[in-house]
């Protein structure tokens, strides 16, 4: 009897510790766990669930780790680059929708920039595709908003401040087609840097009225490819001496889609990069106020300015740009 006991206390142990274990995994990490597009919620691919009979737009994922080494094969999706068995696709989103991804909550890594990009699939669709042999370009970015590199507060610390969301704006001169949409977060509170991407598949119909502008080739990359573990991005120390008084941080990655500048810095609030039709101080000092411009491309409830927001700020007809917070404005009912 005795022996019977200390093997039942012995595996009760054991299944204590296994728990344990999964503990600092699921509560120090993450990612994106569920989507709104266009005010259509979509449920996210869950992790540490079988994969049998999952069924989402998002591709599968299977861990909450980072990703560590910014060549590693799997840092398109944070995956093999394969869709899921009962793999769906989010259809008809029009250029312009607005998209939010939400991640687990709280999210822990406040230091890091938020990245968002996408890639255009044959006709055929995305399924087919593995995520690796994609072209993709960077749609939005925000780095260092303001402070500094030591101190100061980033994109990611954004993200966490909206209730650990972030919501993007798919330009409304992206040609129609079927894409993948990549959100992801950067955090830099230890070296090597951490990589927590993940993917979804869309189906994207033109704006009525805009040119399509297809993105040119120095916007576009590859990942594995897009970055380098020497970028400077992902080199830099936050805690060093020099972080305590640096201001700037060059955000990895392409240019911005539709950018004319070849490389991007964020100094203080104001980012430095130029776009083909304003620069982002122009941008950022339209937050502000009410967007005067009676047509626009930015719909209800999207977000249209704000410190670090380098996305377009005309809201459509009859919505205007209101200042939610010194960094986030959304088009709301005037």
């Amino acid at each position: 009897m005795a022996q019977a006991s200390t093997s039942s206390v012995e595996s009760l142990m054991l299944a204590l510790l296994s728990l344990v274990a999964l503990i600092p995994r699921v509560l120090a990490h993450g990612g994106v766990l569920s989507y709104d597009i266009g005010g259509t919620f979509y449920e996210g691919w869950s992790p540490y669930n079988t994969p049998t009979g999952q069924t989402t737009i998002q591709r599968p994922w299977s861990t909450y780790n980072p990703i560590l080494n910014a060549t590693d094969p799997t840092i398109a999706c944070n995956d093999d680059g394969t869709a899921g068995a009962l793999q769906l696709t989010a259809a008809a989103v029009p250029a312009g929708t607005a998209i939010k991804a939400n991640w687990n909550q709280v999210w822990p890594h406040p230091y890091g920039p938020m990245l968002v990009y996408l890639a255009e699939c044959p006709s055929s669709g995305c399924t087919p595709v593995n995520a690796a042999t994609l072209q993709w370009f960077k749609i939005d970015e925000s780095g260092l908003i303001n402070g500094t590199v030591f101190d100061g507060f980033w994109g990611d610390g954004l993200m966490i401040a909206q209730n650990s969301t972030w919501t993007t704006t798919i330009p409304t001169t992206v040609p129609a087609g079927n894409y993948m949409i990549r959100f992801e977060t950067i955090a830099l509170h230890s070296l090597p840097a951490q990589f927590y991407p993940e993917c979804a598949q869309i189906v994207i119909t033109a704006a009525s009225g805009v040119t399509p502008i297809a993105p040119t080739a120095a916007e576009l990359v590859t990942f594995p490819g897009g970055y380098s573990n020497s970028d400077p991005g992902l080199t830099i120390d936050i805690y060093s001496n020099a972080a305590q008084t640096e201001t700037t941080y060059p955000i990895p990655g392409p240019p911005l889609y539709g950018s004319s500048s070849s490389s991007s810095t964020t100094t203080g609030s104001t980012s430095t990069k130029t776009t083909s039709t304003s620069s982002s101080t122009s941008k950022t000092s339209s937050s502000s106020s009410a967007s005067s411009t009676p047509t626009g491309t930015v719909p209800e409830y999207g977000q249209c300015g704000g410190q670090g927001f380098s996305g377009p700020t005309a809201c459509v007809s009859p919505y205007v740009c209101t200042v939610s917070n010194p960094y986030y404005s959304q088009c709301l009912p005037a």
